[in-house]
């Protein structure tokens, strides 16, 4: 026995319907639960702009792609006091980071090409997405433990180098 077209095509819309309800409860994000590890691919020196003398010498992540740039350090739970990531952008300009998704209170130091810090955003507050800009163009952009800037008395001025580590 046949049915009906009206039937045929109701049936087929409420199978299409149950199904892609079906779907969107397997997909459900669990960002809440992704946890990543920091990774050594380089290392970082602080240096004094009016003496040169080291403030500190750190190991750093690198960022130096659209994926890496916009990630970050986001889900991490931790950040130890000797670690940071360094992003590497495409061109000095005024930048802008926000907060989406990090844990952990950071700060934020625009430095620009010719490694040289021009401005702090310190303490930036986990999970905020209000935009954090610099206050000159940037090429450069390091992460730390919110208030370490302070406490390595951070000033804009002073100058950083880096080496990056390749794992062939």
């Amino acid at each position: 026995m046949r049915f009906p077209s009206f039937f045929r095509v109701s049936f087929v819309v409420l199978t299409l319907i149950f199904f892609s309800s079906c779907k969107k409860e397997k997909t459900t994000k669990t960002e809440d639960k992704v946890v990543v590890s920091f990774k050594k691919e380089g290392t970082l020196t602080l240096k004094k702009a009016d003496t040169d003398s080291i403030i500190r010498t750190i190991d750093i992540e690198i960022a130096d792609n659209d994926y890496e740039t916009q990630t970050g350090l986001m889900y991490r739970n931790k950040l130890e006091e000797n670690h940071g990531m360094l992003f590497i952008l495409e061109e000095e300009k005024l930048q802008n980071f926000y907060m989406k998704n990090t844990r952990i209170p950071l700060d934020i130091i625009y430095i620009n090409e010719t490694r040289t810090i021009v401005s702090f955003q310190k303490n930036a507050k986990p999970m905020d997405e209000t935009s954090l800009p610099s206050e000159a163009p940037a090429k450069y952009v390091l992460e730390i433990n919110g208030g370490l800037s302070d406490q390595w008395q951070l000033k804009v001025g002073d100058k950083i180098s880096f080496t990056s580590i390749t794992n062939d």
